[in-house]
């Protein structure tokens, strides 16, 4: 089996081994995955992370041995919890901004050594706050399908992002999430981080959010937001109508 780390501030994973497909989500700083197949410029990953699967730009990772991956998952990894946080890569005297929730893979003092490559990080990382406060902070960062940062954000991303600053791993997709966790029976006894999921005609759950109590729900439409919420689904305040048709609410925490 292949093994790789991303080494650079964020890249795109694709549906489709080209640059011109659909980016489905992203891969951050220090975050590993396994090497399923290569075509010509691409490589198909399975994030170890979330278990996602897609294309990488061959240029846009380095290989890490099995010895070196097998380190990584028997250490747990610090993240940053900033929006942003600076590292100074040694080799060409360059700043990577690097994203929230990015791994601090192979840390020591406060260096990251990513392959044969050095990075100093500059300042504070931050550290974990309660999860209301963690979800304010991506308040009005766009939406954007497949993203995971401050940057942009996906509904799912955006929920996946908060859980993971709480040390909790969501998968990638909604409709996946859906599957975690415990049902919340009434609308009424939903609390604080319990996430609401919500289905098209079809009944395929297509959205999530995250609950702040059990009327006001926090999710990424548009932007990152804070709505109305009951029996009937997200009441959307930017256009003053029914926008999201609830289905399940699940507990994890």
């Amino acid at each position: 089996m292949e093994y790789g780390i991303c080494n650079l501030a964020i890249v795109p994973l694709r549906a489709e081994p080209s640059s011109r497909a659909e980016m489905v989500s992203q891969i951050l700083f220090g975050e590993v995955f396994e090497i399923m197949e290569r075509k010509d410029e691409w490589i198909r990953i399975i994030t170890t992370l979330d278990g996602y699967e897609g294309w990488l730009n061959y240029l846009q990772y380095i290989s890490l041995s099995p010895a070196a991956y097998k380190k990584h998952q028997q250490k747990k990894v610090p993240l940053t919890y900033r929006p942003v946080t600076q590292a100074w890569k040694t080799a060409d005297n360059s700043v990577v901004y690097l994203p929230v929730a990015s791994s601090l893979s192979f840390l020591e003092g406060t260096t990251c050594h990513i392959g044969s490559e050095y990075f100093e990080i500059i300042g504070e990382i931050g550290a974990k706050e309660d999860i209301a406060n963690t979800a304010k902070s991506f308040l009005n960062a766009p939406y954007l399908w497949g993203g995971r940062t401050h940057m942009g954000i996906d509904c799912s991303g955006f929920v996946q992002a908060v859980y993971r600053l709480q040390g909790i791993i969501l998968k990638r997709d909604a409709y996946l999430q859906a599957e975690q966790g415990q049902t919340v029976d009434f609308l009424q006894s939903a609390k604080l981080g319990d996430l609401a999921f919500f289905d098209n005609e079809q009944g395929h759950i297509t959205h999530v959010g995250m609950m702040l109590n059990n009327s006001q729900i926090i999710h990424a439409s548009g932007r990152v937001k804070i709505d109305k919420i009951d029996d009937q689904g997200i009441f959307s305040g930017d256009l003053q109508k029914y926008t999201h048709k609830l289905r399940i609410i699940k507990r994890l925490l």
